[in-house]
């Protein structure tokens, strides 16, 4: 989709970026470079990169992460990875992003989950754009690899520029958000924040199980609309969703996009923010995913003032960083 000028917003935020779903084929050719790895050719590349028109579901979706996993399984691919994601963001425009990754799953080559931190870490310092690290357990993955991942979240917490929350990532309608409750539970003890992708893949009740586990924004939250009181009850509580449109759409998380829950969210109160997802993939960036918003749902210049309010008040960072934020988005002298 040709992007043209917005109404409003011209920089951006993105609080639900998978880094390894951020990988172009020009990416992916530079840590193949880095590593003698062969790849096939372009159209091919293409393909194994990007998800295709009529992707059936979530799953389908999720294959296309195979490649760029195997392209991260060294502590400098992971850094270049991270530092050339985040030079794309900020000649998107983007001012401040938070880029989630499972470090359990770069350790196949004998990286610990540790060193896959510490690598992604190295690539923040070296970003010429804002951001935070999220640290994501896997839903099928090992109790021992969670417990892992959870120990480093509080190794690496830190209030910005690092490490500063929690998410659970992977296949939602085969492995439900509740059995993950123990591992949040201890989050909680240890004060990490979290953010569960949920609402998905998986029904209403996903949703409801990671706010009452204590999460304090929801990934996606697209099929919260089954449950009116549950609509209600995030309004009340003010938890921001992660909405991503064009990955909502390619995966099929609602049946027909003119159902899309957007407006009505925003009417009942819910702090939404927009958000790509996995771009790559999805062959986006956070521009188009606005352009759409306005074409297709009508979204208004006042609405983007507020959706970008909505991701600074969201974001895990401190005050400080927040007001940093929003100078950089020209929103320091709005009055919303």
């Amino acid at each position: 989709m040709k992007v043209t000028s917005l109404p409003f917003a011209d920089r951006f935020t993105d609080l639900h970026l998978h880094l390894d779903g951020a990988v172009t084929p020009a990416i992916a050719k530079q840590l193949a470079d880095m590593q003698d790895i062969p790849l096939p050719p372009d159209d091919e590349l293409e393909k194994l990169l990007t998800v295709s028109p009529d992707c059936r579901d979530l799953n389908e979706f999720l294959s296309c992460f195979s490649l760029p996993q195997k392209l991260l399984q060294n502590y400098a691919a992971l850094t270049e990875c991270t530092c050339l994601v985040t030079s794309g963001l900020a000649s998107q425009q983007v001012v401040y992003a938070e880029l989630r990754f499972a470090p359990q799953l770069h350790c196949i080559d004998g990286m610990s989950q540790e060193d896959a931190v510490r690598a992604v870490l190295e690539g923040l310092e070296k970003s010429p754009v804002r951001g935070n690290i999220i640290l994501c357990f896997m839903r099928g993955g090992s109790i021992e690899d969670n417990t892992e991942t959870l120990r480093l979240a509080k190794k690496y917490l830190t209030a910005d520029g690092g490490v500063t929350a929690l998410d659970l990532a992977g296949a939602e309608a085969l492995f439900p958000t509740a059995d993950y409750r123990g591992l949040f539970e201890e989050a909680r003890r240890l004060g990490i924040p979290f953010t569960i992708h949920a609402g998905e893949a998986d029904g209403a009740h996903s949703v409801r199980e990671a706010i009452e586990m204590g999460a304090c924004r929801i990934g996606h939250g697209v099929r919260t609309f089954e449950d009116d009181a549950l609509v209600s009850l995030a309004a009340e509580r003010g938890i921001p969703f992660e909405m991503c449109p064009t990955s909502n759409r390619i995966t099929r998380a609602v049946a027909d996009m003119e159902n899309y829950p957007f407006n009505d969210y925003i009417a009942r109160g819910i702090p939404v923010t927009i958000n790509t997802d996995d771009p790559a993939i999805e062959r986006t960036t956070i521009a188009v995913e606005y352009r759409y918003m306005e074409e297709v749902f009508g979204l208004t210049a006042q609405q983007e003032r507020v959706l970008l309010a909505n991701s600074i008040e969201a974001a895990f960072t401190t005050d400080r960083g927040r007001a940093d934020i929003k100078r950089s988005l020209g929103l320091d002298s709005e009055v919303l």
